[in-house]
């Protein structure tokens, strides 16, 4: 039982490190051109009505961006985020999530 636990531990702890973001917050910074509008540079919102990006989780930033490009977020903004979205690769989801994740609240 013992060795089953070690394991299963080991197993979910490489699948943590794996799981993490593994974006460019450089490239990022180069893909934040149509966000700035709202979010702006620094991820502090232009507007009351959209949300500031800065210091986010970029978990948190990937989950939201692929949901808004899978149809998976209605409601909110998600009339104006899930067009932006669609036209973003995983790769640039992750570059912007870094990105915005690293910018100080």
């Amino acid at each position: 039982m013992r060795i089953l636990t070690t394991v299963a531990l080991v197993s979910c702890a490489a699948f943590a490190v794996t799981a993490q973001a593994a974006g460019d917050a450089e490239a990022g910074a180069e893909k934040i051109t149509t966000c700035v509008a709202c979010h702006g540079k620094d991820g502090k919102a232009t507007a009351p009505i959209y949300p500031n990006l800065a210091g986010q989780s970029a978990q948190y930033l990937e989950s939201s961006l692929k949901a808004y490009r899978e149809g998976q977020r209605g409601g909110g903004m998600s009339m104006m985020m899930t067009p932006m979205a669609k036209q973003l690769s995983d790769e640039d989801i992750a570059d912007l999530a870094a990105y915005y994740s690293q910018q100080t609240p």
